[in-house]
């Protein structure tokens, strides 16, 4: 498999490209139906309605809901660290082995992402 990352990339900037545009194509579509836009203020009433419930629900139980903030930062935290950890032990040839309490193994995936420079 001899492929050019180069071609491969700029294949993929074509097809998002093409996606977007079909996408837009489709949205027109929808806004321009009278049904649609109905649908939409009334999800967009119930979704308001659905704030108030539950801010006053949030209200009543306060300190479940620091707790819970607490919790989200000390996991993406340990998830960080776990990582980390994997991706030294990793790069060093390690084995990397991760067991839950049912004896379920994990493995590590590695994803590779590209990002804009500058």
């Amino acid at each position: 498999m001899d492929h050019n990352i180069q071609d491969i990339f700029m294949g993929i900037q074509e097809k998002k490209s093409e996606l977007k545009d079909l996408k837009s194509v489709c949205k027109q579509v929808l806004e321009s139906s009278g049904e649609y836009q109905e649908v939409e203020e009334q999800l967009k009433t119930l979704r308001e309605k659905r704030k108030v419930i539950v801010k006053k629900a949030y209200e009543q139980c306060s300190g479940e809901m620091i707790k819970i903030e607490d919790l989200k930062i000390d996991i993406e935290s340990d998830q960080e660290m776990l990582n980390d950890i994997a991706m030294t032990k990793y790069t060093k040839g390690e084995t990397i082995e991760i067991k839950d309490k049912y004896d379920n193994e994990y493995e590590p995936v590695f994803t590779v992402k590209f990002k804009k420079a500058n």
